[in-house]
């Protein structure tokens, strides 16, 4: 269904893309971010999936400026080693990346973000540092709790696992105390990473209850 592309950012880095567009008219294009592992199997799966329903999606390959073209599994060693690129993370950088793909899908219609993981650290940024898109979702963003203070510019969307290692309850609340206009779910014994179904956390009715708020949420503010 999809294709992969090259995007240029506005301080001229090449990246790499997969796009896949629905069967008619686009109701709108939707920016996928990946986890850490690239956008692999799974994150190309996603943009198939929003495809599907109708939406241009596309997925940024986020970690060109340092690992071009990569992407893994999740085996442990495959786990460790794309945990051991985070440190080149810059987020400045990212949204660069999150604007040039959104203007790639601009054509299909109003606009929408949806991150995984790291990538749901991304989306929650990309509301509030990228100007245009009408709705972000945030899958389990570790380090949202850091930039909680930032305001969104659009209708804000995130969910997280009530058993996340990574993400204590704790840590959620302060994020709902200071983002009190956001649609923020937990889910009961739902570890990290639960929405992929290529994961061993993966809980099946978590991550389906969480794709129908996606979805609705996306067709209520992508008008």
């Amino acid at each position: 269904m999809g294709q992969k592309l090259k995007l240029t950012t506005s301080d001229n880095h090449s990246l790499g893309a997969y796009r896949a567009d629905p069967a008619g008219q686009p109701k709108g294009g939707i920016v996928v971010i990946q986890e850490i592992f690239g956008v692999n199997h799974h994150i190309r799966a996603m943009c198939d999936r929003f495809a599907a329903i109708g939406y241009t999606a596309i997925a940024p390959q986020v970690f060109d400026r340092f690992a071009r073209d990569f992407e893994c599994g999740y085996t442990p060693d495959e786990i460790a080693h794309a945990r051991g690129l985070l440190g080149n993370l810059n987020f400045d950088n990212m949204m660069k990346d999150i604007a040039a793909a959104m203007d790639n899908v601009k054509s299909a219609g109003p606009s929408g973000i949806v991150g995984y993981c790291m990538g749901g650290t991304a989306a929650f940024l990309a509301a509030c540092r990228v100007p245009g898109f009408k709705a972000s979702v945030a899958y389990y963003g570790g380090m949202i709790g850091k930039f909680a203070d930032e305001k969104p510019k659009c209708p804000l969307q995130m969910h997280f696992g009530e058993k996340d290692e990574g993400i204590p309850m704790a840590t959620v609340e302060e994020i709902k105390k200071k983002q009190p206009q956001a649609e923020t779910y937990t889910y009961p014994g739902a570890p990290h990473g639960f929405s992929c179904d290529e994961r061993a956390s993966y809980r099946k009715e978590a991550s389906d209850l969480a794709w129908k708020r996606t979805t609705d949420f996306f067709a209520k503010h992508m008008k």
